[in-house]
């Protein structure tokens, strides 16, 4: 079995999966939607409004490096939404390597970026294919501000904020656990990874545009710190994130404590248990479709140096169609040109930040950045 489709949506039943295939549907970009039910990815992509006016297939697919390469054969690129990463997100990326297909995920793993990087980089280079994890919103719009910010000479560190009205998805509920139950997070300082404490709580931190005070996490570490480590403008990052939600905020900490209290002194195999019963009691359903009065996002950047201050923030609304975009720009990228660096690269190095900048745009999805430059 093999695909004629130059594009895949790997997990296409799933929320953000939907929606890239939407965004698929108006490039006019033929994929296959591929997941493990046949019948969830068939009702996902039924529901998607004028699916009618693109060609497409539909592949139900055992979790597999081997089936995957099978089913995915003759693709260009595979756009993966299968979460949490470090734990699915290995058998996607060898069988991308396998028949030499591009590789992009929405992953908000720092410890999932780090790994695939030092595993899988060097060899995705040498084929001449893009590995880029973390093409979502809530790491590509920081990115994007980061690198306007960079655009005037002479600023070293970055402090990054991200935040979202809505709520996570049930693959996201999953991963904030298995993040806090397997991983450290971290930021860059002085160009070495440096471990948030792991009792830090949540902060708070002003946010932009607004007169009150927001509440942020490390979130994972993000994926700034990876992005920008080898980059010689960068020193230092920090990158902090959090929903405009305080009762939610406040509540993400205790969650977190009660699952690990649960987990303490048990296998591998019995955490995840804990986690999957835990996200799923929290959010069990798929969230209800985005609202662009209710659902906003806000990307804020400050970018300094010795005598230099730079600052950019992003206004935007409905994250995960953001994210489900970025997504359906690359696809249209990747089947047209090679990217602009393969291996292991992020979306912004891959894509370039005022590209995707502009995409987001022409869709209505983000605000022209509002910029101010000092020294």
């Amino acid at each position: 079995m093999s695909t004629d489709k130059r594009v895949v949506v790997y997990g296409a039943s799933g929320y953000t999966g939907r929606l890239i295939c939407e965004y698929l549907r108006e490039y006019g970009i033929p994929f296959l939607a591929a997941g493990r039910d046949h019948a969830r990815v068939k009702a996902a992509v039924d529901a998607v409004p004028g699916i009618d006016t693109v060609e497409y297939e539909i592949a139900e697919v055992e979790h597999t490096t081997e089936a995957l390469a099978e089913a995915f054969r003759g693709a260009a690129i595979v756009l993966n939404t299968v979460g949490p990463f470090a734990r699915y997100g290995h058998e996607v990326v060898r069988a991308c390597l396998e028949i030499g297909a591009h590789y992009t995920d929405t992953n908000g793993e720092q410890n999932w970026m780090i790994d695939v990087a030092d595993r899988y980089g060097t060899e995705f280079d040498s084929r001449g294919i893009l590995l880029t994890p973390g093409l979502a919103q809530m790491y590509s719009l920081g990115e994007i501000a980061a690198n306007i910010c960079l655009e005037n000479p002479g600023l070293d560190t970055l402090d990054i904020e991200v935040f979202w009205k809505g709520y996570p998805t049930v693959v996201s509920t999953n991963t904030i656990l298995t993040n806090a139950a397997f991983a450290k997070a971290y930021y860059l300082e002085q160009n070495q990874y440096v471990a948030w404490p792991a009792d830090g709580g949540v902060a708070s931190v002003v946010v932009p545009g607004r007169h009150d005070l927001g509440l942020a996490l490390p979130w994972g570490g993000t994926s700034h710190p990876v992005w920008f480590k080898n980059d010689p403008r960068v020193a230092n990052v920090r990158a902090q994130g959090g929903v405009l939600d305080r009762a939610l905020m406040q509540g993400v900490p205790l969650l977190v404590a009660a699952a690990l209290e649960q987990m303490e002194g048990k296998s591998e195999a019995e955490k995840y248990e804990i986690i999957d019963a835990q996200s799923a009691a929290i959010r069990s359903e798929m969230p209800p479709r985005e609202n662009p009065r209710i659902n906003t996002s806000l990307d804020s950047v400050h970018a300094s140096g010795p005598l230099g201050r730079a600052h950019c923030a992003i206004h935007g609304n409905c994250n995960y169609k953001q994210t489900a975009l970025l997504n359906a720009h690359a696809a249209a990228e990747l089947i047209q040109a090679p990217p602009r660096r393969t291996g292991f690269a992020s979306s912004c190095q891959a894509f370039g930040h005022r590209e995707l900048l502009g995409t987001l745009r022409a869709f209505g999805l983000v605000l022209d950045p509002i910029v101010t430059v000092h020294g």
